[in-house]
């Protein structure tokens, strides 16, 4: 039976809807539109004065409740999916991290799994997978393990495409390594986006990246290039451009509030993304932990290696939402866009609610705060 669901007004990718009418049958969005209560064609909910929006996309995101995506078993996603669910999370990218080339293929083939057996009950739909590393910088690498960066080729890239079925979405790369713009032409040819990121490119290696296809920087100001004013490198280069996606961890501890506001000046409503880089940390209390295969120290919401190079964060989508606003000022239908619309289209994948859509929607209170979240058409 379809049920339509209202409140006062529907956060869309590109406009707002007052009093919408949001009609679900089983897991899918049948229609939207707008309208009274008394025009809905079966049983309604209303929200009240609630916002509807979007469910958030979370495209970097290695695990959560003491749970790492790199394990690869179904207990493991299946945790860090009903985690996430409760974030307001109703899709994301399992995202590994450099690791050893056999445990690696060993993750890619067990998230593979879990991805074509679907979500479980109450679990976020994991949509692909996004591989940060091993194709990165040794200047750059940041917490990356450096006995396992491997130099970029297209085979090395079929091999673990093989391993994840086909279910790579995502390549995080550093564009001046040797093999580098040969390996996004293939990631192109697959259907995977190339996101430049730890990476030490100066401006003419940034240049050729983007060119070879890549279309988007990742954890802006983290593990790149310092700018500089007469050789600006890959952070002057992304943030100038006016086709290039930006992803930022918006935590307060990876990138202070003066350079997420110069951030979003200059890449603005429609390439802003936001991202967590959350850790099997993330829900857990201070303590150890690891990432891939390495040892991760956790306290007061700072992820550090043994050696004090900081690792990914505790953040959760709704609070980069949250501490955007907070940070910048902007509306809440603006942070909603760059943590769903935004990181959609640089998938180039659906990014609306409409007509055969997962029926995935966040509720926010009048004060902006997310209350409820609705799960391929469940209120969960």
């Amino acid at each position: 039976m379809a049920i339509t669901l209202t409140a006062k007004r529907l956060i869309t990718a590109d406009t707002i809807l007052q009093r919408p009418l949001v009609t679900i049958e089983g897991e899918q969005v049948i229609t939207v539109s707008s309208g009274e209560i008394s025009e809905s064609p079966g049983p309604t909910h209303d929200f009240g004065e609630a916002t509807l929006t979007a469910g958030l996309l979370d495209i970097h995101t290695h695990g959560a409740v003491g749970h790492d995506v790199m394990e690869g078993t179904a207990e493991a996603l299946g945790t860090v999916s009903r985690f996430l669910a409760s974030r307001g999370v109703t899709e994301y990218l399992a995202t590994t991290v450099t690791a050893s080339l056999d445990y690696t293929l060993r993750a890619l083939n067990g998230i593979a799994r879990h991805i074509e057996k679907g979500p479980g009950d109450r679990e976020a739909a994991i949509l692909g997978i996004h591989i940060e590393g091993p194709f990165l910088s040794h200047a750059k690498r940041g917490m990356h393990p450096e006995q396992f960066l491997i130099p970029p080729s297209p085979a090395v890239l079929d091999r673990l495409w093989n391993a994840s079925s086909g279910h790579i979405k995502l390549m995080t790369i550093a564009p001046e390594i040797p093999g580098a713009l040969e390996t996004i032409a293939r990631a192109n040819e697959l259907g995977i986006r190339s996101s430049i990121g730890h990476s030490n490119a100066n401006t003419a290696e940034t240049r050729k990246g983007l060119a070879a296809g890549a279309v988007s920087a990742t954890h802006t100001y983290n593990a790149m290039r310092a700018l500089d004013h007469r050789d600006p490198g890959i952070l002057g280069i992304v943030l100038d451009r006016d086709d290039i996606y930006c992803d930022l961890i918006c935590d307060g501890v990876h990138v202070a509030a003066e350079m997420v506001r110069l951030w979003f000046k200059a890449k603005g409503p429609e390439l802003a993304i936001l991202i967590t880089d959350s850790l099997e940390a993330t829900g857990m209390p201070d303590g150890t932990y690891k990432l891939g295969e390495t040892t991760i120290h956790v306290e007061d919401g700072r992820c550090v290696t043994d050696t004090g190079v900081l690792a990914g964060s505790v953040l959760s989508l709704d609070e980069a939402v949250s501490k955007m606003r907070q940070f910048t000022g902007v509306e809440l239908e603006t942070a909603i866009r760059l943590a769903s619309r935004n990181p959609a289209r640089m998938l180039n994948m659906p990014d609306d609610l409409s007509t055969g859509s997962a029926a995935n929607l966040n509720v926010y209170d009048a004060a902006g705060r997310r209350t409820q979240t609705v799960l391929r058409g469940r209120i969960v």
